[in-house]
């Protein structure tokens, strides 16, 4: 056997990384001080694969993709450390030129509420069609014809006549589906979806996880799926992050996770479904807020709201690192031997 053989009996290798996120902090300067709602986070992302970034609401989720895509207002923001690597180029240290030429091209987002990311003023088919022209150098006839082609496979009725609708005249499904087309229009490598389901009724929701899982199948995309949805996260990820006050508690897979939790705040959040409520009893909380990204305590952040936490919880911030007992599942906990079943 050549040394360039791989064995018959050999597991397969994983594919490097897309997009590596390592040590990210982003700061905001505020009439309160220093903001950091991304404090040292750290992931990856292979390609076909669907990362699920799960929190309360002012965890850093939004900021963390925002950051990846070179959107942060400067000032009052910065990125003040860390690198974020596509396919091998640090996006931290690349021009405001360079990141244009990536955004909508190999790095694509959908945004929250398509009503304020969609320009009330053009035509949803003017819309779909800009990437076309900005990136691939389209004619105006050919990207449209483009645009009635991607409006038809994120499953919008009569592509023909809404192309030319305005957002307004859409509802909220169609306006999150014209969202989608403008997102793949360049066949992007990474998909960064922010709440994609968010303001939506049950049966579109599922609708449009289930689009975003055929679409990301048949192109091979790498998917960061941002939610505060943990059943929206265990039926589309194969793994998740889990956020908290700027840090990343909990790395595991989508499995490991829900059968074996091992950060008290992820068991607090799983035990806070509605669906896993038992009839007559109210529904488990945790208790306290996320606290605000200029005051964070001292030590664990969590440890305000932690059922587990004592002295050392106070003194010395617990690192991210590999269970004793499952390897392939870290968590950020002083104690995570004792940390309870869900």
């Amino acid at each position: 056997m050549s040394p360039a053989a791989t064995p018959m009996n050999a597991a397969p290798r994983e594919p490097a990384a897309i997009l590596e996120v390592d040590g990210l902090c982003t700061h905001f300067d505020t009439e309160d001080g220093l903001a950091r709602p991304v404090d040292g986070v750290s992931f990856s992302l292979r390609p076909g694969e669907t990362l699920g970034l799960v929190g309360e609401s002012g965890c850093g989720k939004s900021v963390t993709s925002l950051s990846i895509l070179g959107l942060i207002p400067k000032p009052p923001g910065r990125i003040a450390a860390g690198r974020i690597l596509f396919a091998g180029e640090d996006l931290v240290q690349a021009g405001e030129k360079r990141l244009r030429q990536l955004r909508g091209r190999r790095l694509s987002m959908i945004f929250q509420e398509p009503m304020t990311a969609l320009n009330p003023v053009l035509t949803v088919g003017e819309q779909v069609a800009e990437p076309l022209r900005l990136h691939l150098a389209l004619p105006r006839a050919a990207a449209r014809r483009r645009a009635i082609e991607l409006l038809t496979q994120v499953g919008i009725p009569a592509p023909e006549q809404r192309v030319d609708a305005y957002p307004h005249e859409l509802s909220g499904g169609m306006r999150q589906r014209v969202m989608i087309a403008m997102a793949i229009a360049c066949d992007p490598a990474v998909l960064i979806a922010d709440e994609p389901t968010t303001a939506l009724d049950v049966t579109i929701q599922a609708q449009i996880l289930e689009l975003l899982r055929r679409l990301q199948a048949e192109r091979g995309m790498a998917m960061l799926l941002i939610t505060h949805d943990l059943g929206v996260v265990a039926q589309n990820a194969q793994r998740v992050l889990v956020m908290y006050a700027g840090k990343v508690v909990e790395n595991a897979p989508v499995e490991r996770l829900f059968s074996a939790p091992g950060h008290p705040y992820s068991v607090g959040l799983l035990r806070s479904l509605p669906e896993l409520a038992r009839p007559g009893e109210p529904l488990a909380t945790i208790p306290g807020m996320v606290p605000p990204p200029t005051r964070f305590p001292s030590g664990c952040r969590f440890r305000t709201r932690c059922p587990l936490a004592r002295e050392r919880c106070a003194e010395q911030e617990p690192p991210l690192r590999p269970l004793a007992r499952a390897p392939e599942q870290e968590v950020a906990c002083h104690f995570p031997e004792e940390t309870p079943a869900w």
